[in-house]
């Protein structure tokens, strides 16, 4: 379905004679591609700006999308069969290593265009969401950076949420490499979040209670065995999923719905279902009407959603979600842009 790499060969020899010629200064140049893929398997809009990872901006009118993954600045745009991409000041050694990158970050091996069809054969309500959203896909992050980054998600919303990351990169994560007069940073690693001035550092940023459930978090891990103790708890170690889950929320600030988060995003549980206020919403109108009087999300009512909608919409019930997600932030925008237009004050005209 995404077959190759689709380059300019001109311009890729260039890039080559360029890092030849920059390599003794430590700038090294963009590598600049394109792969196929069509734009009803993954939208960058909705999907980098869905409340996944929040290192993705918007620029050149919403015409393109620059973020940071895989310690690299990337530049992304897309028409409707194609992703061209910029890895800026790359250290990647060849344009398939990029590609490589980039099907793993979009789980491109997967084809969303079949779940879709799956999920309305098994759930007659989907229909609905897929009519109002399209290209939605699940991100393949990085387990720490996604971790911190939903520590942050608490009480929080999507604005909020990125400024917060974005404050942890500038102040502990390392330079990368400086794009259009702005510098972009790498995240931290568990060992920079763990130093003692942490704290004191998110406190005044306005990191609130947020602050030492990072620092503690970090500190813990580390105690833990860092990353390795992380990645045993991958799908692929074969851990079990309810397993993971429970291990994940030893960490301070992580309870079920983050630790769900990170399960879907960075652990590989494409099943976990997050249970937020959006889709406690859809559950308690669309599927379980029995809870349409609980005012809110209790420990027992949140396992009684995840369970079901994860029975409905089965092994890939966590991309499910979030494309029932996408659909209520998209809903949400669109009231508020109505009611912009209608409480805008109208010009008085002069007789």
């Amino acid at each position: 379905m995404y077959k190759n790499l689709i380059i300019n060969e001109n311009l890729c020899l260039i890039t080559k004679l360029c890092k030849h010629n920059l390599h003794s200064n430590n700038i090294m140049a963009p590598i600049i591609g394109k792969i196929a893929c069509k734009k009803i398997e993954l939208d960058l809009g909705v999907t980098l700006k869905g409340g996944q990872s929040f290192r993705w901006s918007a620029i050149e009118n919403d015409t393109k999308y620059r973020g940071v993954f895989a310690g690299e600045v990337w530049t992304l745009h897309q028409d409707d069969n194609y992703i061209s991409y910029t890895a800026h000041n790359s250290t990647f050694d060849s344009v398939n290593k990029c590609e490589a990158e980039l099907r793993k970050y979009f789980n491109l091996h997967i084809s969303l265009e079949e779940n879709l069809e799956q999920w309305s054969k098994c759930d007659l309500h989907f229909k609905k969401f897929t009519n109002i959203v399209k290209g939605v896909r699940i991100l393949n992050q990085d387990v720490i950076e996604n971790l911190f980054s939903f520590i942050c998600s608490a009480n929080n919303n999507i604005t909020r949420i990125t400024s917060m990351v974005d404050k942890l990169c500038r102040h502990f994560g390392k330079k990368i490499c400086q794009v259009d007069q702005q510098w972009y940073y790498d995240f931290p690693t568990i060992e920079s979040l763990a130093k003692k001035n942490v704290q004191s550092i998110l406190t005044k940023e306005g990191f609130g209670y947020r602050a030492p459930y990072i620092h503690n978090s970090a500190k813990m891990l580390i105690e833990l065995g860092g990353r390795k103790w992380l990645e045993e708890l991958f799908k692929e170690s074969n851990t079990d999923y309810e397993i993971a889950r429970q291990k994940i929320q030893v960490l301070p600030g992580i309870g079920p719905k983050v630790a769900d988060c990170i399960c879907l995003m960075s652990l590989g549980y494409l099943e976990a279902i997050p249970v937020d206020t959006h889709i406690y919403q859809v559950a308690r109108e669309t599927y379980l009407p029995d809870i349409k009087e609980v005012k809110s999300v209790t420990p027992a009512i949140y396992q009684i959603v995840n369970s079901h909608l994860r029975e409905i919409w089965g092994p890939l019930a966590g991309w499910a979600q979030a494309v029932v997600f996408c659909t209520r932030l998209k809903d949400n925008l669109n009231k508020k842009k109505t009611e912009n237009i209608e409480n805008k004050p109208r010009k008085k005209i002069k007789k």
